[in-house]
């Protein structure tokens, strides 16, 4: 389990997280909906802590933050091995192979042998339809598989959860199915994830939960049902704006 409690963050002039509560349940996925610049990717990005807020009490499972205090690195390392982050851009190293992109995080961070690393490696480009493609390079790939790639490279370290900042909207629609489908496939297997997306239909056929954000609070927290069937005013207009 995630748990956020009286989370806030500001910049200069923006208060992008204002007394966030919010909880993300462990195997199952949280879709995270909202306007641009309502807070989103902040909230998401400070479950991995490349955001710091200024308080608050961040805890995954048994591992609790303080944001009000000074973070030693050896809880922002642990963290971040609990929490897979994957990003709109795939930024894979255009110099490593695809197999050697997967397999350095487990060999040189979990310390696993190249025999291990690689063999998980293996079967993940298998889980993702892209078996085969181990020994070749970023850019002999499209977009659409450079991403599915990311992806393996999150699940590779075994992470607790795996935060998706819109990883499709690099894409075009096509490309864009091929990754929601492997999302779609790691929300069935109980995979935890939380989801920043522009995609309501994907929202709606693959969420647990739908958090909507806005001016840096959480306007709703609940079912994709009553988020899509019962919608405030609000979201009904969000909706509409969404051409949804």
């Amino acid at each position: 389990m995630i748990k956020l409690e009286h989370v806030d963050k500001q910049f200069a002039d923006h208060h992008a997280l204002n007394d966030i509560n919010v909880e993300f349940p462990e195997n199952e996925t949280t879709v995270i909906l909202g306007p641009s610049g309502a807070g989103k990717s902040t909230l998401l990005r400070s479950l991995n802590l490349l955001e710091r807020p200024q308080s608050g009490i961040y805890q995954i499972n048994d591992e609790k933050v303080d944001f009000a205090k000074e973070l030693p690195t050896s809880q922002i390392l642990r963290v971040r091995r609990k929490t897979g982050m994957v990003f709109q851009s795939w930024n894979l190293f255009p110099h490593l192979t695809i197999l050697q992109n997967i397999t350095e995080g487990p060999i040189h961070v979990l310390k696993q042998s190249k025999e291990q690393a690689e063999k998980v490696a293996v079967g993940l480009l298998q889980q993702v339809g892209l078996d085969g493609t181990q020994h070749r390079y970023p850019s002999q790939l499209s977009g659409g598989q450079q991403q599915r790639i990311s992806i393996c490279r999150a699940l590779a370290m075994n992470p607790e959860y795996i935060l998706f900042d819109e990883p499709t909207s690099a894409l075009d629609p096509e490309l864009e199915a091929q990754v929601l489908h492997v999302l779609l496939n790691l929300a069935q297997s109980k995979q935890s994830m939380v989801v920043v997306t522009h995609n309501m239909e994907f929202a709606r056929r693959v969420a647990t939960k739908i958090v909507f954000v806005e001016d840096g609070k959480v306007e709703f927290d609940g079912t994709p049902s009553e988020f899509f069937d019962h919608p405030t005013q609000r979201i009904h207009d969000f909706l509409n704006g969404m051409q949804f």
